[in-house]
């Protein structure tokens, strides 16, 4: 199992705005690149949104003053 960035996410969305931009497209492939990209967005958005929830949990647990708080695991660490 492969282990994503945001970068990753980053270098998909600009390539399928390279497929969109493709003028050597007929009109049937521009059309899939239209919905694939319109899926890849709404991933992508789910995505961001999921990251920003993490982020902001993290920031939170560092403002914590209890010493027995622990980090969700989805953060990536437990404090254990």
């Amino acid at each position: 199992m492969t282990k994503n960035k945001l970068s990753d996410l980053n270098d998909h969305l600009f390539c399928a705005l390279e497929r969109l931009n493709d003028e050597s497209l007929t009109p049937e492939e521009l059309e899939r690149e239209i919905d694939r990209s319109k899926a890849i967005g709404v991933v992508a958005s789910n995505i961001i949104a999921n990251q920003a929830l993490i982020l902001k949990s993290a920031m939170a647990s560092a403002n914590v003053l209890d010493a027995d708080f622990k980090n969700p695991l989805m953060i990536g660490h437990d404090n254990a």
